[in-house]
């Protein structure tokens, strides 16, 4: 158990890393271009190092559907989460997408095992949804007055993002609880989700050809944030519930936050720290109120 939680530690530090990242690359890659080609370059090499597995997992009915619905989280997650910190700013962006996880995760708990939610949960779950409107009012992301449109559009769009992540982080949890084992999971979930990706990437990736920078900078996010930190993420998944683990990864928007104020020069108004600590304040009890359930 030990060892799952570091692999799930280490992955978070590795993703809180990627808005700042991204912040270098050059303003005319778009938002969608530098997901896609994150998440289709990873997923492909996901796939690569676990074929003969992945390819049995997708051949399993009973997996196939499960793979499937993870695979549009995987697809939706990276699009909706750099167009996200591109309107909203990196600490923003990371908070309203895996701050909002666990409440998503715990929702779908409810919709497909029937966990009923309790009051302590919604107390939680208000109090996270009161820290993203405060974000909305008081955080700046970019160091400036962004526009209220523009700030409420990129939480949203971060909402999004944290949806699809509970969606494929659930979905994943399916399958591993079927005996399909964590690397094969992952190979097949992203492996799927890489081939639409990679059809967005061909209509709006040729900006990234303009400079070396941009190559070097989505190798790392391929390669570390994406490759590497999603190889421990599946081993974490076969030991801990999906919805405990969207806790753990919390600490990305954490790390996210703090590189997003240390380097890229962000900054948060005071509603837009007190949101953020309502968000983290509002999981963490969201956390503790679920139910032990049975595994999967």
């Amino acid at each position: 158990m030990r060892s799952a939680l570091l692999a799930l530690v280490v992955a978070s530090l590795l993703w809180g890393t990627t808005g700042t990242a991204a912040s270098f690359v050059s303003e005319s890659v778009s938002p969608i271009a530098i997901g896609a080609a994150t998440m289709a370059i990873g997923g492909a090499l996901l796939f690569a190092v676990s074929a003969g597995g992945a390819l049995a997992a997708i051949r399993r009915a009973d997996a196939r559907r499960w793979l499937l619905i993870g695979a549009v989280g995987v697809v939706v997650y990276p699009l909706a989460f750099y167009s996200g910190m591109d309107l909203a700013g990196v600490a923003i962006g990371n908070v309203a997408a895996l701050g909002s996880g666990p409440l998503f995760a715990a929702l779908l708990e409810l919709v497909v095992d029937r966990r009923p939610l309790s009051r302590q949960w919604m107390l939680g779950a208000s109090a996270a949804i009161v820290g993203v409107a405060l974000l909305v009012v008081g955080g700046h992301g970019d160091g400036s007055k962004t526009a209220p449109a523009s700030l409420g559009l990129g939480v949203a769009l971060g909402l999004l993002a944290g949806a699809a992540y509970a969606l494929y982080t659930f979905a994943s949890g399916r399958v591993i609880g079927l005996g399909v084992s964590s690397r094969a999971t992952m190979g097949a979930v992203f492996g799927l989700g890489a081939v639409p990706l990679a059809i967005v990437l061909a209509a709006t990736g040729a900006a990234l050809l303009e400079r070396s920078t941009n190559l070097a900078i989505v190798g790392y996010l391929a390669l570390g944030p994406m490759f590497l930190a999603y190889v421990l993420f599946g081993w974490g998944l076969r030991l801990i519930r999906s919805s405990t683990v969207t806790v753990i990864t919390l600490l990305e928007p954490v790390v996210a936050t703090l590189l997003a104020v240390a380097i890229v020069g962000e900054r948060l108004d005071a509603l837009g720290w007190i949101g953020l600590a309502l968000i983290l304040a509002g999981v963490s009890v969201v956390s503790t109120a679920r139910r032990p359930a049975a595994a999967h």
